[in-house]
């Protein structure tokens, strides 16, 4: 019964490719076995409640075995019909190219960029230890079992692209490190990748590498034996490390690409799959479900899974018996977080100069204090970001009672790793420096496509941190993370504005970057919290008659504000000046908004420590645009900005000649 499910799972997968007209035929033919055995004889899922907070999670880390896991899903199942298996690859169809999270029932991230889902597996890893360590019962005496809450488990299903890739490395390290052993990664091990044999690129030993970074390895020489995945998997679960199995498959097996680079991603001609479907023993009519087998593929599920649902369901009773546990989990079931920051006494103090990362810091603490599900850290830059939560301990090895993330130098893990604590309720922030944004961007990609709350700090945001030299002053990267769709990129002037992108930040479920100074300055008796809230807003009016506009963000508003005051004392010139914490908030504006801060008809300035490829829309040319489009240089903060043609004097002088 098992190979013929099997069979019948690689029958759809392949007609749904060939429906399409495209996808990756030899992942189905060749792993079909591993994800079966993983949902028929291991994953806790309830198919009527595919969110259930304790469900195991399976991510199809390579991605463009997209088809595969369709047609496992709808076996099992989920909610996915035939005619959404013969929609594959359309627009607005419930199963797109690769799996997107909240398109299709039963899939629990996105995944296609390789290396990031085994990554972000690492993230629901971690996610699933805490919760695990949160939501314990007490003890009634010595003799009672410890109980907790929450016990799930994460499987992967990976390729040799997904290893060779960096962030796999990063990410694997991460997770031997702290012990993750609710992590099973099942690597579909065939030799060839889309060019080629894996031997002309990838010849180390996968297994001796995991081993020493401190997992549990395993070998599966036959990856048609269900038998034999399935007695790894029981091993890997009993492993107090995270795992990796590897299981030796052949690509395309039984098609006539068998085991070459031309089944990967290439459809199979039709007599070919007349002949494979023979081979397979099933009926040669497109999408064929022989419903005795689904049937049972289902019912192994529910026998197993039911027993699961139906205990948590009663420890999830008794456990929120005690109404403050009630909301706690209802924070974490709906990640849905009404906070009023505004009420708040923070006591500015307007005299003493603060770095906004300095600010941010205190900031972030006191709000630790009201959201429950607030955790992250900083790629081994704490001591410089200032994102320490100061009154909680640290995340470690064994001891997952902590808010405190050490992630290492590993950027590009902790951005995917944070995307794996959003999808499992929490509200995670990462920091590191802007400059080294860069360096995570694939994984901040995927938390705008996912719509994830995560919450990226970067400090060190331009190039006055002065004599790092070049290599650590920020140019391009605010502009670029501005381009990303469905994230916004706050860049706050002072303490008050940090607030308010706070405000804005944790009342929303979108994803976020938060641009914070190394450079020290005052808190401005203009600026305004919940002006912040619009993206824009005036810190300083025209007194008599409006001459010009200055539009800044960051510390650039301080240096906007006092020009504006010296040019209207010394030269008669009355500047309006708008602090833009928010470009992105700013745009989704009214029109009567935008026109009430920016009038038509009058000069209008940016001015930015940064790219000026995003600001044209603001201004009649580029002569007032006053950026930074080259890279920096070492030296003192003031040698370098008149070597960047931005210091104060030439930012000044500049804006007196064009408004004369």
């Amino acid at each position: 019964m098992d190979n013929k499910i099997i069979n019948n799972i690689k029958a759809l997968g392949i007609d749904m490719i060939n429906e399409a007209g495209s996808g990756h035929p030899g992942i189905v033919l060749g792993a079909a076995p591993i994800i079966y055995t993983v949902y028929a004889n291991h994953m806790n899922i309830n198919v009527n409640d595919p969110k259930w907070i304790n469900r195991d999670r399976f991510v199809m880390s390579a991605g463009h075995g997209s088809a595969l896991l369709y047609a496992t899903l709808h076996m099992a199942g989920y909610n996915l019909s035939i005619d959404d298996l013969k929609n594959f690859r359309k627009i607005n169809s419930k199963t797109p190219g690769h799996p997107e999270y909240d398109v299709t029932p039963g899939v629990d991230m996105s995944t296609g960029p390789l290396g990031q889902g085994l990554a972000t597996a690492v993230g629901m890893a971690l996610a699933g230890k805490v919760l695990n360590q949160k939501y314990k019962f007490e003890k009634k005496s010595a003799f009672d079992a410890e109980r907790s809450l929450i016990d799930y488990k994460v499987y992967v299903l990976c390729g040799d692209g997904d290893l060779m890739e960096g962030i796999s490395y990063e990410a694997a390290s991460f997770a031997g490190h702290l012990n993750l052993d609710n992590l099973i990664v099942l690597y579909d091990s065939n030799n060839i990748s889309l060019d080629g044999e894996t031997s002309n690129t990838f010849s180390e030993n996968v297994l001796d590498r995991f081993k020493a970074m401190g997992w549990y390895v395993d070998l599966v020489k036959d990856g048609g034996s269900i038998k034999d995945i399935d007695r790894a998997i029981d091993k890997a679960k009993k492993s107090m490390k995270p795992s990796l199995i590897e299981i030796k498959t052949v690509i395309g097996k039984d098609s006539a690409w068998e085991g070459t680079n031309k089944v990967h991603g290439k459809v199979l001609e039709n007599d070919d799959i007349v002949r494979l479907k023979g081979k397979l023993l099933v009926p040669s009519n497109p999408f064929y479900v022989d419903e005795t087998l689904m049937n049972y593929f289902r019912t192994k599920i529910i026998e197993r899974s039911n027993k699961k649902y139906e205990v948590f369901s009663q420890n999830y009773n008794e456990y929120t018996k005690n109404g403050s546990n009630s909301d706690s989990m209802k924070s974490l079931f709906n990640n849905e977080i009404k906070i009023n920051l505004f009420n708040h006494d923070w006591n500015f103090d307007y005299e003493t100069k603060e770095a906004t990362r300095v600010s941010n810091g205190k900031i972030l603490n006191e709000i630790d204090r009201m959201i429950p599900n607030l955790i992250g850290g900083s790629a081994d830059v704490s001591s410089s970001t200032n994102v320490y939560l100061t009154y909680r301990s640290d995340i470690k090895n064994n001891n997952f009672d902590g808010k405190n993330i050490w992630f290492g130098v590993r950027e590009h893990a902790m951005g995917a790793i944070l995307n794996g604590l959003a999808l499992n309720g929490f509200r995670p922030f990462g920091s590191t420096f802007l400059v080294f944004s860069d360096y995570l961007k694939p994984a901040i990609r995927m938390s705008a496509l996912m719509n994830l709350p995560v919450t990226y700090i970067f400090t060190h945001d331009s190039v006055n941190i002065g004599q790092d030299g070049p290599t650590h002053q920020p140019i391009e990267q605010l502009s670029s993370l501005r381009l990303i769709p469905n994230f916004n990129v706050y860049r706050p002037a002072d303490s008050k504005e940090i607030i308010g992108c706070y405000q804005s930040i944790f009342n929303s479920n979108k994803p976020s970057a938060l641009i914070l100074s190394r450079h020290e300055v005052q808190t401005l008796k203009n600026t305004n919290m919940e002006e912040t809230l619009k993206g824009a807003y005036i810190v300083r009016k025209e007194i008599n008659k409006l001459h010009g506009i200055i539009i800044a963000t960051g510390t650039e508003v301080h240096t906007a504000h006092y020009i504006a005051k010296e040019l209207y004392e010394q030269e008669g010139l009355d500047l309006r000046v708008i602090s833009m914490p928010c470009v992105e908030i700013f745009r989704n504006q009214s029109e009567e908004y935008k026109k009430e801060l920016l009038p038509i008809g009058y000069k209008t300035f940016v001015v930015e420590a940064g790219s000026s490829s995003i600001w044209h829309e603001f201004v009649y040319n580029e002569k007032y645009l006053i950026t930074i489009d080259k890279f920096g240089a070492s030296g003192t903060k003031d040698q370098v900005l008149d070597y960047c043609d931005f210091n104060y004097e030439q930012i000044k002088n500049k804006i007196k000649k064009l408004l004369k």
